[in-house]
């Protein structure tokens, strides 16, 4: 069983920035990806930023040049650093963990709120 905590969230103006962080407590490193996704107002659940052990990094779309993940394995940290965000940020933000060992499986944070007004 893997614990993700998110933490981070708040409301900010268009132009802004915040970075959201994710605390696990299991061995980051062991993951075969972590990864933010949110979830807009009325929308479903979508990619924000994907990073896996062998260094790569995904990003969706509408945050390319405005978001960057990162992570801290001595610290089982996962961090999104969120610059210039728009009102169309506006979402629940999930921290997920995915891995292979003892099962495959993904793990889910409880989300944090990200709110950016106009």
């Amino acid at each position: 069983q893997v614990r993700l905590v998110e933490s981070g969230g708040g409301l900010v103006q268009a132009g802004q920035s915040l970075r959201l962080s994710c605390r696990a407590s299991r061995e980051i490193s062991g993951a075969n990806s972590m990864a933010w996704y949110r979830q807009p107002p009325g929308k479903q659940r979508e990619l924000v930023a994907l990073s896996t052990t062998t260094g790569s990094v995904t990003y969706g779309d509408a945050v390319k040049g405005r978001f960057a993940i990162s992570r801290d394995n001595a610290k089982n940290a996962l961090y999104l650093q969120m610059d210039s965000l728009k009102s169309e940020d506006t979402a629940v933000y999930y921290c997920n963990a995915y891995y292979i060992l003892p099962m495959p499986r993904d793990y889910w944070g409880q989300g944090t709120q990200v709110t950016v007004s106009s």
